[in-house]
């Protein structure tokens, strides 16, 4: 529990769901509800409908969460708001970048935003993958990672809820270089298979990171998530029955995605809260 403050936190939740049904946004609300319960100092949240109201919070908030959400994140045809969105990305930066600013913003990106960010920093290519990942897969730190403070308190390999269609692959570590990012993890290795690993965390820099896996998934969420009919018959057609009947006992595994749901976000949301009363 981190000592009391006069102001609250401001934290933005950003909704790039597109009105379509969800897990996410229950997800992120939950995360958010018990942070808020557990802490003395007061935290506020309110939502922003990126996709379908083009709306995009100021730099009145201390921490923003982007999601995830559907459709391709290279180039979304029906809708012009990610311009929007990359120049609210900007602001966040150029805030960043102020040396006047002594209380940061942090963000932190997932899924659809996570593969967003990784072209906005030109980390590497967005491409899309041969088949829909889908599921609840081991996910790999990279040599440094176990030092990253958002997965303190994870084993390596973790698990966490893959849902996409495309993926960032193909590291620039010149890019990765000159920023300062740091690659954290890769699905799972596979070294008879020819095919990229791709990346499955970012540190972009000291205020920024992402997960192209869904940290806010719990095992209520999921549950709903693949017994819908859509879904279950990707994961069949996939990787059979078997691994959907896998998944399903897997979710009240407390190593699993329940340990990655404790740890990920929370973390995420305490460092921000200590390092923005910590500048004061």
């Amino acid at each position: 529990m981190i000592s009391n403050n006069s102001e609250p936190i401001k934290i933005a939740i950003l909704d790039l769901y597109n009105g379509e049904p969800n897990e996410g946004m229950r997800g992120l609300r939950e995360v958010l509800s018990h942070m808020n319960s557990i802490h003395e100092i007061a935290i506020e949240c309110k939502e922003f409908d990126v996709r379908i109201s083009k709306e995009l919070p100021s730099t009145d908030f201390d921490i923003y969460i982007s999601s995830g959400g559907p459709g391709n994140p290279i180039t979304d045809g029906y809708s012009r708001w990610e311009a929007t969105y990359f120049k609210w990305l900007d602001s966040i930066m150029s805030w960043n970048e102020n040396k006047e600013n002594h209380k940061k913003k942090y963000v932190f990106f997932i899924c659809h935003s996570f593969q967003m960010a990784s072209q906005y920093f030109n980390i590497g290519n967005v491409t899309k993958r041969k088949s829909t990942a889908l599921g609840i897969f081991p996910i790999h730190m990279l040599a440094g990672a176990e030092q990253e403070p958002i997965f303190q308190g994870l084993n390596d390999p973790f698990y966490g809820v893959d849902s996409r269609e495309y993926q960032v692959i193909e590291p620039n570590q010149k890019t990765i270089e000159a920023i300062g990012a740091t690659l954290l993890c890769i699905e799972k290795e596979r070294p008879h298979v020819a095919l990229e690993r791709a990346i499955m965390a970012i540190r972009f820099n000291p205020y920024m990171v992402g997960t192209q896996f869904h940290p806010e998934a719990d095992a209520k969420g999921m549950t709903s998530y693949l017994q819908r009919e859509e879904k279950k018959k990707t994961v069949i057609e996939n990787h059979g029955i078997e691994k959907w009947e896998s998944m399903m006992n897997q979710l009240d595994d407390p190593d699993k995605i329940l340990m990655t749901n404790r740890y990920v976000l929370p973390n995420f949301i305490n460092q921000s809260i200590k390092a923005l009363t910590d500048s004061h």
